[in-house]
Formats: C-alpha cells, structure tokens, sequence
C-alpha cells in the first residue's frame, strides 16, 4: 500500500469520483494490469492522484493521450516506458508496462535487456533510436545532435517531442510512486 492509504471509491468527492471513473472507466481498466484491488481501490500511481484530484485530473489526461492518441508505434512507446520504469527502479512501473509490453509483441529477452539498460538488436531502427532518445533524456540530462537527429529522422519532429513527453510523464510517476513507496503488487514479486 505505501505511505498512501487506499481510498475507498465509495467515500470519494465528487473531484475524486470523476477522476476514478476517467481511471477505471478508461481504457486502462480494461488493460494486461489491473488498476483496481479486490474492493476497487485504484492502485499504483493512480491511488496517489485521487489525493490532489485537480492535478491528478490533468496528468491522467496526459497519460491517457500519450497512451490511447499518441502517434507512436505501441513497441516503441512501451520500450521507452521500460526504460524508464528499469533506470527508477519503479517496481509499479514495471510490473504494469512489461505486462503492456508483452501484449503488443515485446519479447521478454528484449525487456531484460531494456531492463539491463542495454537496446535488444532486435528492435527496429526507429525503437532503437526511440529508445537512444530515452537514455540521454535519463542519464545525462540533455540530447546530442547525432541521437536527436537520428530520432527526428524516425519519428518526425512531433515523434520527438511526443518522445521527450513520454519520458517526462513516466519520470512523474515513478517519482510519485517514489514518495509514496509503492511498489508492485505481490502476484508481480511472486510470478518473478
């Protein structure tokens, strides 16, 4: 649970119940995670956002469109949420966009690998160069002219900047999880 109790749909306000109903109504309630418990608490960093509905409200329609509308391919997209959820240590991250990585046709040898910071020769130009993007993003804080103009070359002008708000989006919610020391659900640890 973390330092965040989870709250109870029932008992939420009306800011908090718009915002679950956008979550577990959405298309991530019908995802290869679930984003609700048992009792239907909202997990992970989505829990967390109830708290403070009014931003809570924006990034879930940040995610939803850098998920659902975005204009990169699905490998792509979740390779370099993979990355990111590998270089935080997000064990919630992980645990839920390996699972989307899986569903649109990433091996779990090129994950490990994603895991291990390493890019899978297995990915085509455009994921490698997405995923090259990421790890400068990640590691050193700026772009070097050779990856930006290889990822400009791959996914536009538009790609990149979808790219880059791709990284920062799952940075936020990693850093979220961070504070609240949410980690993984137990059936994730266990089927490790």
């Amino acid at each position: 649970m973390g330092r965040l109790r989870l709250l109870v749909p029932e008992q939420l306000d009306t800011a908090q119940r718009a915002l679950y109903d956008a979550i577990a109504g959405g298309q991530r309630g019908t995802g290869p995670f679930s984003v609700t418990d048992a009792e239907g608490r909202l997990l992970g960093p989505f829990n967390a956002l109830l708290y403070a509905p009014g931003i809570g409200a924006a990034v879930e329609r940040l995610g939803a469109t850098l998920r659902f509308e975005g204009t990169l391919d699905a490998r792509a997209r979740e390779l370099v949420i993979c990355a990111v959820a590998a270089h935080w240590g997000s064990g919630y991250e992980w645990y839920a966009h390996s699972r989307v990585a899986r569903a649109v046709g990433v091996s779990a040898a090129e994950l490990e690998l994603v895991r291990a910071d390493r890019i899978p020769a297995t990915v085509s130009a455009a994921e490698a160069a997405a995923l090259r993007l990421a790890a400068a993003l990640l590691r050193e804080q700026s772009v070097g002219d050779d990856v930006h103009a290889e990822a400009v070359e791959h996914h536009g002008p538009a790609g990149v900047v979808e790219l880059c708000a791709l990284v920062g989006y799952y940075q936020l919610l990693a850093g979220l999880l961070a504070a609240a020391e949410v980690g993984a659900p137990v059936e994730a640890e266990e089927s490790r």
